[in-house]
């Protein structure tokens, strides 16, 4: 299952908006065939891995990090193609969180006579489809809010200067995060100050994330370096058809999420991109969508680069936020990782 697993993090940049699934295919103790799903639309894990062992397969144990599919999608059930190849045995890390299938898959396979059983590794399956699982079980995708800071928690200099608080080493670990990522957000603050490309860079990745901008009064030029080329998405809380028309020019969509107080509704916007398939947002924003995020509840995850650097408290925070009157309103995080990269402290936890 760990081999398995490793296979299918080789989809980690391309299987969007479906699940990164890997196969192995065991008999008489030695792996006979294997494979990954490479990309949406394209052959499943299993089918690949009984190419691979072709009639291996028989009797073979199937080692599969996801419930194996019981639909027809673009591709047909992957339940069926174990039942007809005669594996005897499918071990599966987890169950698909997928309303379509959700049990149905293994349960297929033992009315088939086939022996199943999951749980295997299942904590670092669901890591692996996080978004995929968030999406499917909430109707909104995973968050994973980006922040490099001091060690006095600043994000940037109080004239808006941040490039470059951490290391390059740093820097190009997070772009393999932003590869990852199905769409990278950030807030019209950030493109005034920074004007970024919001692409990836650092690492080769065989697609660009989505760009998306929250911006309340469609303020951004045309020009701006996140509109060029297309491949964007606006979420504005005003319909000022001039302002939308010139983006949509440029190539962007925008679409329009008012929440009754002049700000894009940030529940909604989450809703929308789970129904367009995404499944891992990145944001790289300011203080103030950083904390606006947080306060709705909206993000599930903090990526944190910490260089050893102090830059005082002129310097800017990493969320705008209500003063605290007391400890009890504060937000609570999990932090399960912390890593050295180059001279910089990586954390990531999760939000309560």
């Amino acid at each position: 299952m760990a081999r398995a697993l490793r296979l299918a993090a080789r989809g980690l940049y391309t299987t969007t908006p479906n699940p990164r699934v890997g196969c192995v295919l065991v008999r008489d103790g030695r792996i006979v065939g294997e494979g990954w799903h490479e990309k949406a639309g394209q052959p499943h894990a299993e089918v690949h891995a009984l190419a691979a062992a072709g009639e291996l397969a028989r009797g073979a144990t199937a080692y599969v990090t996801l419930e194996p599919c019981s639909h027809f999608g673009r591709t047909p059930p992957c339940a069926d193609a174990l039942v007809k190849a005669g594996v005897n045995r499918v071990v599966a890390a987890m169950q698909d969180p997928n309303p379509e299938v959700a049990g149905k898959g293994l349960e297929k396979l033992r009315r088939a006579g086939i022996e199943t059983s999951s749980g295997l590794l299942e904590t670092e399956a669901r890591e692996l489809n996080v978004g995929f699982v968030s999406r499917m079980s909430r109707g909104r995708p995973w968050v994973r809010l980006k922040v490099a800071m001091s060690l006095d928690g600043r994000t940037a200099l109080n004239n808006g200067i941040s490039q470059w608080i951490t290391g390059a080493a740093a820097r190009r670990d997070a772009h393999a995060w932003r590869a990852r990522a199905c769409a990278m957000m950030t807030g019209i603050g950030t493109v005034r100050d920074d004007d970024p490309q919001l692409t990836v860079r650092e690492v080769a990745t065989p697609r660009q994330p989505l760009r998306v901008l929250l911006d309340g009064w469609l303020e951004v030029r045309p020009a701006a370096k996140i509109i060029a080329g297309g491949n964007a998405l606006v979420y504005s809380s005003v319909a000022d058809e001039a302002r939308a028309a010139a983006l949509r020019e440029q190539g962007a969509e925008v679409v329009v999420l008012p929440d009754g107080t002049g700000k894009v509704d940030l529940p909604a916007m989450l809703r929308d991109l789970a129904g367009r398939g995404i499944n891992e947002v990145m944001v790289e924003a300011g203080a103030r969508l950083n904390g606006a995020l947080l306060k709705a509840g909206c993000i599930d995850e903090m990526l944190i680069y910490q260089a050893p650097v102090i830059l005082g408290d002129k310097a800017r925070g990493m969320a705008t936020l209500p003063e605290l009157t007391e400890l009890g309103g504060k937000i609570r995080l999990d932090i399960f990782e912390t890593r050295r990269i180059g001279e910089d402290l990586r954390l990531r936890a999760f939000v309560r």
